[in-house]
């Protein structure tokens, strides 16, 4: 049976198997990681991996994921940046009662004012 040491912030050196960890890397910029829990303190763990230690983890048999970034990281970005100011009103909308009403009728008039 493969050993594979990593390191817990907790408890320091620790002896994993194949099946106790995880590799996920990053479909758009090939990023790696790998993730366990820790054997002794039960912490969940992730840590960075360049491509050689994913390949070497992969290769000792250690199940790969692999994710993509969100796609509305791609998508335009029109106006201005959220200030404070608009999290307070917002807010201030959503502890009110019948917000969903209110939130409704803004996004109503904004749609109906770039039609425009």
């Amino acid at each position: 049976m493969t050993t594979i040491r990593a390191s817990c912030p907790s408890c320091g050196d620790v002896d994993l198997t194949v099946s106790d960890v995880s590799v996920h890397v990053c479909a758009n910029d090939q990023r790696g990681s790998y993730s366990f829990r820790c054997p002794e303190c039960q912490l969940a763990v992730s840590k960075p991996a360049d491509s050689t230690v994913v390949d070497i983890l992969v290769s000792s048999g250690v199940r790969l994921a692999t994710w993509e970034l969100p796609a509305e990281l791609w998508e335009p970005r029109v106006g201005p940046p959220i200030s404070h100011d608009d999290l307070l009103d917002f807010h201030q909308l959503l502890a009110g009662e019948r917000w969903f009403e209110r939130l409704t009728a803004l996004l109503e008039t904004e749609s109906e004012s770039e039609a425009h």
